[in-house]
């Protein structure tokens, strides 16, 4: 079986990737940018601005032997707050928003399953948007592999290093070695 392609984003994407980089069966983590009105590649200062319609994403190249998209996206569900319309944390904007963009009616079949189980753990409703893959933008150099090359800066001690503790808790037996 080939690789398949998972486009999500939950808040700032340094955030998403350093999660699912962890993953046994993901293969390559992009963080970048789609879902926006303004034509041409968007780039970090305009898509912060909130005016293109951008969210910041990851794009995950992963093997469906070793990790179904099912559970991909349980883990990506349970690794932010999918109740936060436009927001994580102190991330503020459009641009911030929990949205899963499927290649495919199976996908999509497949979030919508998941969303439906995961419903009855939130006290507040789930807000994720599930909408069909638009174009991808890579985002700059400096926004890939961005935790494991900065994981002593202040933001990635406050906000990723909890994410990351979480992910080890829930779902260690699926964490590469």
């Amino acid at each position: 079986m080939k690789n398949e392609i998972a486009v999500f984003g939950g808040g700032c994407f340094w955030c998403i990737e350093a999660v699912v980089q962890r993953l046994k069966g993901v293969e390559k983590v992009e963080s970048g940018y789609t879902g926006g009105t303004v034509p041409g590649k968007p780039t970090y200062r305009e898509v912060c601005s909130g005016l293109t319609g951008h969210a910041e994403v990851v794009r995950v190249t992963f093997n469906p032997n070793e990790l179904s998209f099912e559970d991909l996206i349980t883990i990506f569900m349970t690794s932010h707050d999918p109740t936060q319309l436009n927001r994580q944390g102190a991330d503020r904007g459009t641009q911030y928003r929990s949205v899963i963009y499927y290649q495919n009616e199976e996908q999509k079949q497949t979030v919508e399953k998941v969303v439906e189980q995961l419903k009855a753990a939130y006290a507040d409703p789930i807000v994720t948007e599930i909408t069909a893959a638009q174009e991808f933008h890579v985002a700059e150099a400096g926004h890939q592999n961005y935790y494991n090359e900065n994981s002593d800066a202040g933001y990635c001690q406050a906000v990723i290093n909890p994410k990351i503790s979480k992910l080890r808790a829930m779902y260690a037996d699926r964490l590469k070695s």
